[in-house]
């Protein structure tokens, strides 16, 4: 099934109504569809280089957007937000959900925003914790902004070849990125216990 949704998205991104669709996609991913935009973003890149940044710009807004319905699934239909992550092999219950943001909070987000981990998952999670709306919104957009702007910047600046090591280190790259957050986060809290 995720191979037919793979060609379905790779046919999409080659034709008529390709940024209609990606703005499509980038939407529901944020919420309930099991594959990235990345997906269509590249090849869109390497096809019109010139419009990479239009692009990128589509599916940050539309996946922001997305996130938005993420949350209310969490946050009003707490049963069925529970019931998509447990089908995407998340079985916290509601009150690990809350300590997970009680505790990271802005930082899950920014991390997970730039992981290949579904976006979905954080963007229902926010909710059930009945996270900060605000705080959710900024970082969202930081970090849905950072990941498509630089898979843009990627295939415009290196071309095809890119999309195989994007595919190969992305693991690598999003645990990096975990990591210096991480420790940003835990250097941040050491200075305000010194004061």
């Amino acid at each position: 099934m995720l191979r037919r949704l793979y060609n379905w998205m790779m046919t999409l991104a080659g034709g008529r109504h390709a940024e209609t669709a990606l703005a499509v996609v980038s939407f529901a991913e944020a919420s309930f569809f099991p594959i990235p935009p990345d997906i269509m973003l590249a090849p869109m890149v390497l096809k019109r280089p010139e419009n990479a940044w239009r692009f990128a710009l589509v599916c940050s807004v539309a996946s922001v957007i997305g996130g938005f319905l993420g949350y209310f699934i969490g946050y009003s239909l707490g049963p069925v937000g529970l019931a998509i992550l447990k089908f995407f092999g998340h079985s916290e219950g509601l009150e690990a959900y809350r300590q997970w943001f009680g505790q990271w909070g802005f930082f899950v987000i920014l991390a997970k925003g730039v992981t290949p981990i579904p976006y979905k998952i954080t963007t229902i999670a926010a909710g059930l914790a009945h996270f900060s709306l605000m705080q959710f919104f900024v970082a969202s957009a930081i970090t849905r902004t950072a990941r498509f702007m630089l898979v843009a910047w990627l295939c415009k600046r290196f071309g095809p070849e890119v999309t195989e090591l994007i595919e190969k280190r992305i693991y690598l790259v999003g645990t990096v990125v975990i990591a210096i957050i991480v420790i940003g986060f835990v250097a941040m809290k050491f200075l305000a216990k010194g004061h």
